[in-house]
């Protein structure tokens, strides 16, 4: 009888405890439009997918100081930002979302 409640006990705080990592990355509401200048510091960007233990599509910028701000993709803005970032990234001799690639030459 113990060990059926000690394994229980240990299963149950198993399951919470992937739970809590599972929402780490996960943007769970969405931040307000960004002002031109800050919007100037965001140098990397990533899409989340509505799946699992994430609740809402969102696109999530990454700014100069490494800080995560999460955006609604449907919204004018965003689609202008992620098209400016990927712009300079390609400038800059990266990819999308600032994967660095090697020149050919």
């Amino acid at each position: 009888m113990r060990f059926n409640v000690l394994a229980l006990l240990v299963a149950s705080c198993l399951y919470v405890a992937m739970a809590q990592v599972s929402y780490e990355d996960c943007c769970l509401k969405y931040d307000k439009k960004l002002n031109g200048r800050t919007q100037r510091m965001a140098v990397h960007y990533r899409v989340q997918q509505a799946d699992g233990g994430c609740n809402i599509p969102a696109v999530i910028f990454t700014m100069k100081k490494g800080r995560l701000i999460c955006s609604d993709p449907k919204e004018p803005w965003v689609l202008r930002l992620m098209r400016a970032i990927d712009k300079r990234t390609a400038r800059n001799g990266k990819t999308k979302h600032g994967r660095h690639v090697p020149k050919r030459g």
